[in-house]
């Protein structure tokens, strides 16, 4: 049973990390009705979040040539290194950008990890969240079609390092108030400030891998390598179905945004945070 329960978990972190629906939200709502039986409450709280490692191996391989600059090409560009072959100064520059992008959240999640999830982890706050941006959402994207000019970005290697501190500063929303999503702050970021739609998010799909990266890191060091044989299947279970459903749901939205906007996301968003309310009142 806590096998399937590691499956479900791994389904919705696959889906709701990329959507604009917030996946830190999805699970902590699919804990109010689900809970495995045979792990303690420390290693469900680390659970939650290095399951996302699954879901951050799904960019890295999809967009391993986007991301990864050491290369054997001998082509303009390429700057010799004498260790790791040639590299691309592109990339390179693109890496410093998502650098500076995650300065904000890395401060503060350092600093008052514990407070935040004392204070605002709770499906009251999640279903305000979720309300309050799938609201912002729709405004943004009448606003984006409302403009005339076209994105003054198009791709991620043109973001600069303003553009990348202020969608890290977007990312720092999201990373305190659970239920508003990371890929949705950073998106809606990126639209404000010039951004297409498909850059936007492709930089938040590269944004990710450090943070997540990070956050799963940090949980466990905390949480210690003391897995029992159990413990340690229900993770590496939960990680490959995020894995595999994270490479399917990428492709998907990616193919959708290129000939829609994100309102369906953020009426889903308003529906969704009005019933997480109404279950709480009744």
């Amino acid at each position: 049973m806590d096998i399937l329960i590691s499956i479900l978990f791994g389904i919705v972190e696959g889906i709701t990390e990329w959507l604009p629906i917030s996946s830190t939200g999805h699970l902590i709502l699919l804990e109010q009705f689900l809970n495995f039986n045979n792990v303690s409450e420390n290693f469900f709280d680390m659970f939650e979040v290095v399951i996302q490692f699954g879901a951050i191996l799904a960019v890295v391989v999809m967009y391993w040539k986007n991301i990864f600059p050491f290369t054997n090409k001998k082509e303009k560009g390429y700057k010799k290194t004498g260790f790791l072959s040639h590299i691309d100064k592109n990339i390179m520059g693109m890496w410093g950008k998502i650098l500076v992008a995650c300065i904000p959240a890395a401060i503060i999640g350092i600093l008052f990890d514990d407070k935040i999830n004392e204070l605002f982890y709770n499906p009251t706050v999640i279903a305000i969240a979720l309300i309050v941006f799938g609201i912002a959402f729709i405004f943004i994207e009448n606003w984006h079609k409302s403009r005339k000019s076209e994105p003054r970005v198009n791709n991620a290697l043109q973001i600069t390092y303003r553009d990348a501190l202020i969608i890290g500063v977007f990312q720092l929303i999201a990373a305190i108030f659970p239920g508003t999503s990371r890929s949705g702050a950073t998106i809606i970021g990126g639209l404000l400030i010039g951004l297409s739609r498909v850059t936007a998010a492709e930089f938040t799909f590269y944004l990710a891998i450090p943070v997540m990266f990070g956050a799963s890191l940090l949980k466990l060091i905390k949480f210690g390598l003391a897995f029992t044989g159990t413990e340690l299947a229900i993770l590496i279970v939960g990680m490959a179905v995020a894995f595999i459903v994270s490479v399917l749901v990428i492709k998907f939205l990616m193919s959708y945004i290129k000939k829609h906007d994100f309102k369906v996301f953020g009426w889903y968003r308003i529906i969704l945070g009005i019933l997480v309310l109404a279950t709480l009142v009744f």
